[in-house]
């Protein structure tokens, strides 16, 4: 997993996200935050910088800041919205998706255009905070990254 800048975000891989909404996340960052168990997750809304998501699980924002989310809106954290339906919350993107046994998510096509993100578009997986992984599409990371030929590319 290289490092992208000094002090700066660790690349896991890139992602194509494919005609149906597929998106393989690397074992790596499965592993890292600890997806292996997790039979739905939660996608919230990047940075505005970077845009797409951060993918997260009700355990690991249970003991962030974020759990005001969870509290405030449990149809979120029950998932008892309809999977891949958009929810804005105090301006954010957030909503909920299966963990599929091979590593991968499907979002709605309506749902990934809230997130800046379009089918056949690669999105860099990267290290975010220790509650949220990161699925980025623009700005000066995606810039360095592309001066990466060592990123592994997940299909």
């Amino acid at each position: 997993m290289p490092q992208l800048v000094k002090g700066g975000k660790y690349a896991y891989a890139w992602s194509k996200v494919n005609t149906n909404g597929r998106i393989v996340i690397p074992n790596e960052a499965i592993k890292k935050y600890n997806l292996l168990t997790c039979d739905n997750v939660i996608l919230m809304s990047g940075s505005k910088r970077s845009g797409g998501f951060g993918l997260t699980s009700v355990e690991l924002l249970e003991n962030s800041a974020l759990r005001v989310i969870l509290d405030g809106h449990p149809q979120l954290s029950k998932f008892q919205v309809a999977e891949g339906e958009a929810m804005e919350i105090k301006g954010k993107t957030y909503c909920w998706v299966k963990m599929n046994k091979d590593g991968s998510i499907v979002v709605p096509v309506r749902t990934l255009k809230n997130y800046g993100i379009n089918l056949g578009d690669n999105v860099l997986s990267v290290r975010g905070s220790r509650f949220a992984l990161g699925f980025v599409v623009r700005g000066l990371i995606i810039d360095e990254a592309k001066k990466h030929s060592n990123i592994k590319i997940c299909e």
